[in-house]
């Protein structure tokens, strides 16, 4: 299932980066093939994929996209010239989705840690748990679906059983006041969470001129099949790439 608009204007283009220069994820290709569906079912944008830092991280690469997409990028995965470049892109109005480990890379850059929101530290062994949503009237979360099964919560939350690793971060997300947290985990629900009884997981902010949004979630090769997670991602890269307010995307629905 995967999410659909009508009727969009001309589309426009994302970058979706994957290097890696540490751990690498198994679910990299997968996720690559479900946002270059996602663009093309939605008729929204249009995906180009790479890993190559020194012809898509450049001041003048980075001019043709309305967001960058870095999937499970670790490690030193980019030069100070190409985090510079990334920076000219936000302060010029650009946008910006990490998805899961891309809070685990750059751990020495304050600056791309404030674009991620937070710096990854660990997490425990993968388990099914409870997410929360906190704010389905945000554009990201606030999508025509059903509510998610699970038990009953105050009107504006809904709950998600979702099998992941539970990301622990080197600083409280909920302390950084420039984070709209969108989703939190619930800490009774799963082993090993180091951020007290309150545990954000996704999030997005206006950050040095530009829209960034990310999402602890993602681990595994199914979320990228999963109509929940992947209408949260849709909505992501159409608030960053500031078409949030565009008449004709009207309300989404789910179509095989």
């Amino acid at each position: 299932m995967t999410p659909t608009c009508k009727a969009p204007m001309k589309p426009f283009r994302i970058l979706v980066f994957s290097k890696t220069s540490g751990y690498r994820h198994d679910s990299i290709p997968a996720a690559v093939s479900a946002l270059k569906t996602l663009g093309a079912r939605t008729g929204s944008f249009n995906v180009d994929a790479s890993e190559d830092a020194e012809a898509s991280i450049t001041p003048r690469s980075l001019t043709h996209y309305a967001t960058v997409v870095f999937l499970q990028c670790t490690g030193t995965f980019l030069s100070a010239d190409q985090v510079g470049a990334l920076r000219s892109f936000m302060q010029s109005g650009g946008g910006f989705v990490g998805l899961h480990a891309a809070a685990a890379g750059l751990l020495d850059d304050d600056w791309y840690g404030g674009l991620v929101g937070a710096h990854f530290d660990q997490h425990p062994p993968p388990e099914e748990a409870t997410c929360v949503v906190e704010d389905t009237g945000h554009f990201i979360m606030g999508w025509d679906g059903d509510r998610v099964g699970g038990p009953a919560g105050p009107a504006d939350e809904t709950r998600k059983r979702w099998t992941d690793e539970w990301y622990n971060f080197l600083s409280h997300p909920r302390a950084n006041k420039n984070l709209h947290i969108l989703v939190r985990g619930d800490p009774s629900t799963f082993e090993g969470g180091a951020m007290g009884d309150d545990h954000p997981l996704a999030w997005c902010q206006e950050f040095d001129g530009g829209r960034s949004f990310y999402t602890a979630l993602g681990h595994y090769d199914n979320a990228y099949e999963d109509e929940w997670f992947m209408e949260q991602i849709f909505r992501a890269i159409v608030w960053t790439a500031r078409r949030d307010d565009d008449a004709s995307l009207v309300s989404l629905s789910s179509s095989v």
